[in-house]
């Protein structure tokens, strides 16, 4: 999930923990140009603060308003709609004549998001399902296929790292990497075999793995969501990694940090989301030893 959506759960959290009332909206359909995409969120207090963003700054200031006067449903999550009209378009400042379409749900004791936000901080992808008539709630394990769903009577959102990164190599560079990567909220593998590496990881927050690299990419199930990255320029370990991830759906990532070899042959592999291209390898990758 977006790291500001994450921002969004946890002060709704905090907000209403301390007793203060706190309304959220999740972007659920748009039309035309929209400056902020479907799953969107933000969560308004009872006094007007805000976190999070569904417009870029189009409809919160009506949305804020609707939250103080208590012009919402009580208790109950509602539809509201923005940019249907020229008039709604240029009132709000909607650009090109988008339309967004926005669920608010007024935070009760029901709404879990104790729950959910422990989970996606144990970096557990979770199914949030929200009954527009009852506003009752309930969460589930998600799938790395799960995406926003709305029928006008559940909202479904998915919540947690929807992106996956597996690094080949437990060196400074892979230190980096998984910083960065976490920071974007990937959920980050690492793997290594080697004692001298494995031994000297402590990036809190990463999964370190100790078994071969080609064996991680298939423990790992590899789909659209999974990028793989190798980073130990050690052939017998990136490449036994890449061969690996290149027989999984065209939409997976693999891309070695190594140059060509002095000989000629291609030590780098790349194939990103929508293509297939890939460069030759003449390396027979062996099991490290």
């Amino acid at each position: 999930m977006d790291s500001v959506d994450l921002e969004v759960i946890k002060a709704a959290v905090s907000w209403t923990e301390a007793g203060r009332g706190a309304t959220i909206g999740t972007v659920t359909r748009t039309w035309g140009s929209a400056p902020r995409p479907v799953g969107a969120m933000l969560v308004i207090r009872d006094d007007g603060h805000v976190v999070g963003s569904v417009s870029g700054g189009c409809v919160e200031d009506d949305l804020i308003a609707k939250v103080k006067s208590h012009r919402l449903a009580s208790g109950k999550p509602e539809t509201v709609t923005y940019g249907v009209t020229e008039e709604d378009a240029r009132r709000y400042g909607l650009p090109c004549g988008g339309t967004l379409q926005i669920v608010l749900e007024p935070l009760g004791k029901g709404a879990k998001l104790r729950e959910l936000l422990e989970a996606i901080e144990r970096h557990e992808l979770v199914a949030r399902f929200l009954d527009m008539d009852t506003g009752a709630v309930r969460l589930q394990p998600g799938n790395w296929s799960d995406a926003l769903e709305f029928d006008d009577r559940v909202l479904k959102t998915v919540h947690g790292p929807r992106w996956r990164l597996l690094v080949i190599g437990a060196g400074q560079t892979s230190r980096y990497l998984a910083q960065m990567a976490m920071a974007l909220d990937y959920h980050v593998t690492v793997c290594d075999p080697r004692e001298e590496y494995a031994e000297e990881w402590d990036v809190a927050g990463a999964t370190l793995v100790r078994g071969y690299p080609d064996d991680a990419v298939v423990a790992m199930n590899p789909d659209p969501h999974l990028a793989v990255v190798a980073v130990t320029h050690d052939p017998k370990l990136d490449d036994a990694a890449l061969l690996e991830a290149l027989k999984a759906p065209r939409s997976t990532s693999a891309r070695s940090a190594r140059a060509r070899t002095p000989r000629g042959g291609a030590s780098g592999w790349i194939r990103w989301p929508g293509n297939c291209a890939r460069k030759a390898v003449r390396h027979s990758p062996k099991r490290w030893t």
